[in-house]
Parts: C-alpha cells; sequence; structure tokens
C-alpha cells in the first residue's frame, strides 16, 4: 500500500517539472510582450500557461521592462533635446 505522501507533490516539486518544459524562449518573449498589452485571448493563455518555462518567463520579463524603460528614456531625451517641451 502507497503512503498518501507519495501521490502528493513535494513543495518545490511543481517548480521543477515546470521549469522542464520545452516552451521556446521567442514564444515566451511574445506571450510576455502582449501581456505588457493586457491582450490576450483566455486560450491563449490556457496554452502558454501549460507550454511555457517559468525561468524563460521570468528573463523575458526583466528584458521587456528593461527595453520600455530605455524606449522611454530616449524618448523624453529625444522630445526635450527638440524643443517640442518648450512650446
Amino acid at each position: 500500500m502507497e503512503s498518501p505522501m507519495s501521490e502528493e507533490l513535494q513543495p518545490g516539486e511543481d517548480l521543477k517539472q515546470a521549469a522542464q518544459r520545452k516552451g521556446s524562449f521567442w514564444g515566451t518573449f511574445r506571450a510576455v510582450a502582449w501581456s505588457f498589452f493586457g491582450v490576450r485571448k483566455g486560450s491563449e493563455y490556457e496554452k502558454d500557461v501549460s507550454q511555457l518555462n517559468p525561468l524563460h518567463v521570468i528573463a523575458a520579463g526583466v528584458i521587456a521592462a528593461a527595453l520600455f524603460v530605455v524606449g522611454l528614456i530616449l524618448l523624453v531625451r529625444w522630445v526635450v533635446s527638440s524643443g517640442a517641451a518648450m512650446n
């Protein structure tokens, strides 16, 4: 007879399984980009949750956030240097 604990996942076991998913980094980056806009179909979200590697999601999120901040800084510098902000 099996013990009840053998059927349950140990703490951290589901994270190990999720980290072994074979989702591509490009697919993960696209999913993160769509999440920045806040538009995603429910069926696509469910597909992402089942396929994406959480470590890829974290890396793609950090990269996307850094690109967003750099883009904003460049936009502000361009507006200020063009003099459009002074008119």
